[in-house]
């Protein structure tokens, strides 16, 4: 009896070369780069969660829109997540997601959320380099500035 199965394949194709792009020095650089990835006619209306991926050299890798969700959340896939971290082979991360409301300050779930990224991270050999909350008006928080990363 022959027995059929699913072949995966497993592909990383870079569209330029990351050598060349920016390097990510400071959560305020992280933040401009990121701000300027949100759609400004949608980041006072719903929350959306994005993560920068980096090279070893903390140049940029791309940007990974991950969630789209509500006024007041977003879902995390952590599983799905670290699939595109994993087969993009980005070595370092830093995630982001918006406030819709302003409001700059970390909630329990925000905190409880990035731990456990730090800790499935932990086991891929991958660096949570920062977690990032924007505002509309581009503000930021940023967890490794506060020390609470």
């Amino acid at each position: 009896m022959l027995i059929k199965v699913n072949e995966i394949q497993l592909s990383y194709r870079e569209s330029f070369l990351t050598s060349l792009e920016t390097v990510v020095v400071s959560s305020s650089n992280a933040a401009k780069v990121l701000y300027q990835s949100f759609d400004m006619d949608t980041i006072a209306l719903n929350e959306t969660f994005k993560v920068l991926l980096l090279n070893r050299s903390n140049r940029i890798k791309g940007i990974y829109t991950h969630s789209v969700g509500g006024i007041t959340g977003t879902v995390v896939d952590i599983r799905l997540l670290f699939a595109v971290v994993l087969k993009s082979l980005s070595t370092g991360i830093i995630l982001c997601h918006n406030h819709p409301s302003g409001k700059l300050e970390a909630s329990t779930p925000d905190r409880e959320l990035t731990q456990k990224m730090v800790k499935a991270a932990g086991y891929f050999d991958v660096k949570v380099l920062d977690h990032i909350i924007l505002s509309p008006n581009g503000r930021y928080f940023s967890f490794a500035d506060e020390g609470i990363l």
